[in-house]
């Protein structure tokens, strides 16, 4: 069973924490993984820096530039994942683009990403049907598991179809806009995240887009198996003292 399945079958309230690896720093990515981890963060999902982040907001735009800036690569991350692979027990997820992943070779990609122990993938701009014609059979193949998002715009039958396809957890993206637009749920909001429930899909679920806090966060947790920060961490994140405002952020969350 992969780490990230095993997770779901064993916790509730699941904290997912999204970072940018190489930020604020190139060489920041291990020492934030395994901060979280300490803090007890259950789930970390590692952004690749991309150019184009068409899922995200202003913070991780610019997370993610700066972080290019800063010269990391693919290469230097799976590199400096192999280097506390046996330091890690979180299962990590990676979260990026189709282009990226097509770049550097799908193979190549899910091969390695497996030995430097990412457990599942992230790729919002995946379509379902490409998904299942071409990579379904590598990814399983490699152990690796996958996540889709859905937003309020869509229908109960393509909820059902991303349920089923996501051998990890279902994405429930709260809003229909980008990342870190938002501090509270509306009333239409908590209709939607009613709506999911209503379906009683078997696949875990896991809320993200618009949590910051402490309070929106054990809000989520009463629609969904967890919730994911990003936007408000990646904020919180100090360049000259990160494992002090890693700690000090969590321990709010989690308090």
């Amino acid at each position: 069973m992969n780490k990230i399945q095993k997770l779901f079958k064993e916790e509730v309230n699941i904290l997912s924490v999204y970072f940018t690896a190489g930020y604020p720093n190139l060489h920041d990515t291990t020492e934030t993984i395994l901060t979280l981890q300490d803090t007890g963060v259950k789930l970390i999902e590692v952004g690749m820096p991309y150019s184009d982040p068409m899922a995200d907001g202003e913070t991780i735009q610019k997370s993610s530039a700066l972080a290019i800036q800063n010269g990391m690569t693919l290469d230097i991350l799976f590199d400096q994942l192999e280097a506390i692979i046996d330091q890690v027990t979180v299962p990590l997820v990676f979260m990026g683009y189709l282009n990226q992943w097509m770049q550097y070779g799908i193979e190549k990609f899910c091969v390695r990403a497996k030995k430097v122990g990412i457990s599942g993938l992230i790729i919002p701009d995946l379509p379902l049907d490409i998904y299942q014609e071409e990579f379904k059979e590598i990814i399983k193949t490699n152990g690796l598991t996958i996540s889709f998002l859905i937003t309020p715009n869509t229908s109960n039958q393509r909820i059902a179809l991303a349920a089923r396809l996501s051998s990890a957890f279902l994405y429930v993206v709260s809003q229909s806009s980008i990342t870190g637009s938002s501090k509270e749920f509306s009333t239409e909001q908590i209709a939607y995240f009613q709506r999911i429930k209503e379906l009683k899909i078997s696949t875990p679920t896991v809320l993200g887009f618009g949590i910051s806090d402490a309070s929106s966060y054990h809000q989520a947790c009463q629609y969904a198996n967890g919730a994911i920060i990003g936007s408000a961490f990646i904020r919180a994140l100090k360049k000259d003292n990160l494992n002090k405002s890693i700690r000090d952020f969590i321990g709010g969350i989690l308090k």
